[in-house]
């Protein structure tokens, strides 16, 4: 009788490959299905506890029922593609789970078609990369719970670890962990931004040699700021050109790239009427990075302000220093806002303190902040904003100072600072108890007679303003 393994891995690419080898360092066997024959024959070689087959019906033949298969394909038609040649050899009870980034509208569809043929079908964020993918990633699978908890012994042993415990939960029904897994992708998008805003100021503004960055960016991932991406960008740092000898960060063109998943954060805080505008800020840098060949043409004919240096610099890396700490405080408490409001929206029953737990270890946000969020979520969790907090509100108030003069001297500078300044408008926004919104709504009213409330009475109300 043939071996019966634990799970399929239907896309044997960097991430299918790594996990798959995650799985079977953890004591799990794994059968390996892709239509690239190389891949195929590739994955079969790597384990003896991994097994390659080149068709579905082997698939199927050689997985313990009921079934457990897991997709790692590019996000969209490939995933539809892949689930329509699976299907007429599943049976009901069998689970798919969908480890790709999917737009969680898709992965709501999706669980409905399969749901309506049995099919079990979870939506899973897994972040982490393929290091993460190989050495533990921070998992986020949402849809029946029931299938959840089948496969929850082999996520909990492959998960990145924080203190012993793993970053996995079950986050919610239908597509709740791939919209868990959009607004993670939206936060690292703020705070992506945010630490290149900042190196732009203390590089172009001030002057500080790659080598003085990362000496910078390795002390600050001492302290309160320690996260992956402060990490990583000390390395990036200290890496040269191996043709050169000059710092490699410095010959590589400034067009960032993008997926698609931090404007599906933007998108749907606009859906659900959530303000989220440091993620939409970071998704416009990259918008703007692309016109690289406008911008070159431009810089000849739009003059503007130079850096001139600051009579204190050491002053000014430690205000760059609470700015940057206070901006990516104020960016996490947008994603956990709109998270919230979502979760009330769609009928995910998302538990904000859970999720923080799993992002502390694997996923590409980790960071010493999150336990606090953990934290602040868990003793508050009906809290609206994590500004409101009072560890949050204490640290970002003290802070604010900074955050002024950074931007100030952004503009001062000519240096732009999408995401700084719309983390600072956000909080100013946030705590102003009267806004000009009461203009906007006489204007909405004069030109379409769409109305208007009072302060001072109850009722809607419609004004002849001319005549």
């Amino acid at each position: 009788m043939a071996q019966k393994y634990d799970l399929g891995m239907v896309g044997l690419g960097t991430m299918g490959g790594n996990l798959s080898l995650n799985i079977a360092n953890h004591g799990y066997t794994v059968v390996g299905y892709d239509l690239d024959e190389e891949k195929v024959r590739a994955f079969d070689a790597k384990s003896d506890a991994l097994k390659g087959v080149h068709s579905p019906e082997e698939l199927m033949e050689l997985l313990k029922t009921p079934r457990r298969i897991m997709l790692l394909v590019p996000a969209g038609k490939a995933v539809d593609d892949v689930i329509a040649h699976l299907l007429p050899h599943l049976e009901k009870g069998d689970i798919l789970i969908d480890g790709g980034n999917s737009f969680f509208r898709d992965t709501e569809r999706r669980w409905a078609e399969l749901e309506a043929k049995g099919i079990r079908f979870i939506g899973m964020g897994v972040s982490g990369g393929e290091y993460g993918a190989l050495h533990g990633p921070s998992l986020m699978p949402g849809g029946q719970e029931s299938a959840y908890r089948e496969v929850a012994p082999i996520l909990e042993k492959i998960a990145a670890k924080v203190n012993g415990e793993p970053c996995v939960t079950y986050i919610g029904p239908r597509g709740a962990g791939h919209y868990v897994k959009m607004v993670h992708n939206g936060i690292e998008y703020a705070d992506m931004a945010l630490i290149a805003e900042s190196y732009d100021l203390l590089s172009r503004g001030l002057g500080l040699s790659a080598d003085e960055l990362a000496d910078l960016f390795e002390e600050w991932n001492r302290g309160e700021l320690s996260s992956y991406l402060i990490e990583i960008t000390g390395k990036i740092f200290r890496k040269r050109d191996d043709e050169t000898g000059r710092p490699l960060v410095d010959l590589i063109l400034d067009k960032a790239g993008q997926k698609g998943t931090g404007k599906w954060t933007c998108q749907n805080s606009l859906d659900v009427g959530v303000p989220t505008p440091t993620i939409c800020a970071a998704v416009e840098v990259r918008v703007i990075s692309a016109f690289k060949e406008e911008r070159v043409k431009a810089a000849k004919v739009l003059p503007g302000p130079g850096p001139r240096p600051p009579e204190d610099r050491s002053a000014f890396v430690q205000d760059v220093r609470d700015a940057l700490y206070a901006a990516k405080i104020i960016a996490y408490a947008q994603g956990m806002a709109l998270m919230k409001h979502a979760s009330e929206e769609y009928g995910y029953g998302l538990d904000l303190s859970e999720i923080a737990r799993i992002w502390r270890g694997g996923c590409i946000i980790r960071a010493k902040l999150l336990e606090d969020i953990r934290k602040a979520l868990a003793e508050a969790p009906d809290i609206p904003n994590l500004l409101l907090a009072e560890r949050f509100r204490n640290e970002v108030v003290k802070r604010q100072e900074a955050l002024r003069r950074v931007v100030r001297q952004g503009t001062e500078w000519g240096i732009p600072l999408l995401a700084f300044s719309s983390a600072l408008a956000y909080f100013d926004g946030y705590r102003s108890e009267r806004l000009p919104a009461n203009l906007i709504q006489a204007q909405r009213d004069f030109f379409g007679a769409h109305t208007y409330r009072r302060v001072d009475k109850e009722g809607v109300f419609h004004t002849e303003w001319e005549g």
